[in-house]
């Protein structure tokens, strides 16, 4: 047989769009083709299948050889396609035989010895290999982030002379092995009861937490705004099977470690305010997922909010809104998930000590509004919840008493139970409430009405603030086990957009 067809997988973004390599072999001079817009990474795919097939022990064929990646407008790139290609060379040259490739797909990188390379975009290729009904045969590496797709027939080779002994009949491929379904979440080492007093910051936290909503946390350095961030995860309940494959397929993108994700913990990302927009949002000419996206699910923490360029904390407007970004490029667009809770610190003032009592702020009003003011309305709008985090004396913290303060398994409980409640009411969190759904899921009184309606007036919400409030107080109703929202409930929730008061704007 003269001409082969094996089915493989590319990778675009978080999907993975099938591609089917057709490898002819016809007469004339000795010649390899590479055509199905290939990139640099493919096109040298020849001389590392060269190099596999002849140290694998087979013969490469000295006659013209055409290959072809189909659909020809899908850009292909990276070493994904090794051993596709190499399998169709052989198959096509009657070395191996082809009654088992149509119900398989092959993806992996090949040494020059032979040997099966790891590849980026595993798990993707997996959840789109089970819709097709057809087996998966990956490298060995590739083994943890393919098994996390259930009920599908994975299979893993070391070497290419693996891959060909099943082909042929002599022997059979490895399973993957499942992750157990009941493996324990690991300990988380940040508790919250290492945070001594800072009861309002915590109870913030804590509605975060329940809610999904946003968080900002100013304070003089030292309060302990980093170290309460830091153990927002710990609050979170852990994800679920479809949170787990919506994150790791973004991390097996990025070619980042996934054992974390497996386990069920939330993502905590913490990028370094010199961070670039395309850093933060994903990009590059091939787009790569980016820090919101690699937050997906679970929490981006951004410390000294107001040192980021301006330019950069402006790119996370819609993707907070929406809960996806969509990276354009002339050639292609890419979309990737980001549902991420964005909690951010920030001090009151360049050097930090603006309203402390110990009275070391030197900066001028017009400094301490310069610096505010890097941060803008529009982004802020978006934020829930406003909280500021003061310095406790050493003399206080001495004298409290850390075994008395409520640990994270404590306050998970609650967050679990409000959670849940969201959950079994709405099927989703508070946060994301839709604009039709909230005034019949946050229910107002007539007084509760009026309340908000003065608050709107007094600090200048914008509609999207007011609509953060109401949800906000469901959020707090949620904890508190009301059926309804109570006016307490609607008054703690305006009470945390007092943190920044001083900027009507923000409000």
């Amino acid at each position: 047989m003269s001409l082969a067809i094996v089915h493989t997988r590319a990778q675009l973004g978080v999907a993975a769009p099938s591609v089917t390599v057709e490898i002819h072999l016809s007469a004339g001079l000795p010649a390899l083709m590479l055509v199905g817009l290939p990139e640099a990474a493919v096109r040298e795919s020849k001389e590392r299948v060269r190099s596999a097939i002849i140290n694998s022990g087979f013969e490469f064929p000295q006659r013209r050889i055409t290959i072809n990646l189909a659909p020809a407008d899908l850009p292909k790139e990276g070493g994904r396609y090794d051993l596709a290609i190499a399998v169709g060379i052989l198959v096509a040259s009657g070395q191996l035989p082809d009654k088992s490739l149509e119900s398989v797909e092959l993806l992996g990188e090949l040494a020059l010895s032979g040997e099966l390379r790891s590849i980026t975009g595993v798990l993707p290729a997996a959840l789109a290999c089970k819709k097709q009904c057809r087996a998966l045969w990956i490298p060995t590496k590739n083994c943890s982030e393919a098994a996390l797709v259930r009920e599908l027939d994975i299979r893993v080779a070391e070497h290419l002379l693996d891959v060909c002994a099943a082909l042929a009949g002599k022997k059979e491929l490895k399973s993957a092995e499942q992750s157990p379904a009941d493996r324990a979440v690991q300990t988380r080492l940040n508790d919250l009861s290492d945070v001594k007093g800072q009861i309002k910051a915590k109870r913030a936290l804590e509605i975060a937490a329940a809610g999904g909503h946003n968080l900002l946390m100013s304070g003089v350095p030292g309060s302990g705004k980093s170290m309460l961030a830091a153990r927002l995860p710990g609050l979170l309940p852990p994800l679920v099977e479809e949170e787990r494959l919506q994150t790791a397929a973004i991390y097996s993108v990025a070619g980042l470690p996934v054992d974390s994700i497996c386990l069920g913990t939330r993502p905590f990302r913490a990028p370094h305010h010199t961070a670039s927009a395309a850093a933060l949002v994903g990009g590059g000419s091939h787009p790569r997922p980016g820090e919101i996206s690699l937050a997906h699910q679970g929490v981006l923490f951004l410390d000294e909010l107001p040192e980021f360029s301006r330019k950069v904390l402006e790119v996370l407007r819609e993707p907070l809104e929406t809960g996806a970004i969509l990276i354009s490029r002339a050639a292609r667009q890419t979309e990737y998930p980001a549902r991420f809770q964005l909690i951010a610190a920030m001090n009151p003032c360049p050097c930090g000590y603006a309203g402390d009592a110990s009275g070391k702020c030197r900066c001028t009003p017009d400094q301490v509004r310069r610096y505010q003011e890097k941060l803008s309305g529009p982004l802020l709008d978006r934020i829930d919840l406003f909280v500021t985090v003061a310095a406790l004396p050493a003399e206080t913290l001495l004298k409290l008493d850390e075994s008395k303060a409520e640990s994270s398994a404590d306050v998970s409980c609650r967050v679990s139970s409000a959670l849940a409640l969201q959950y079994q009411r709405q099927s989703c969190r508070n946060s994301v409430l839709a604009a039709q759904s909230l005034d019949a899921i946050c229910q107002l009184t007539d007084s509760n009405r009026q309340l908000l309606a003065t608050a709107a007036t007094r600090f200048g919400l914008s509609a999207r603030a007011c609509h953060r409030v109401m949800k906000v107080a469901r959020t707090i109703a949620d904890l508190n086990g009301n059926e309804k929202v109570e006016s307490s409930d609607l008054m703690e929730a305006l009470g945390f957009r007092e943190g920044l008061a001083s900027r009507s704007s923000a409000f």
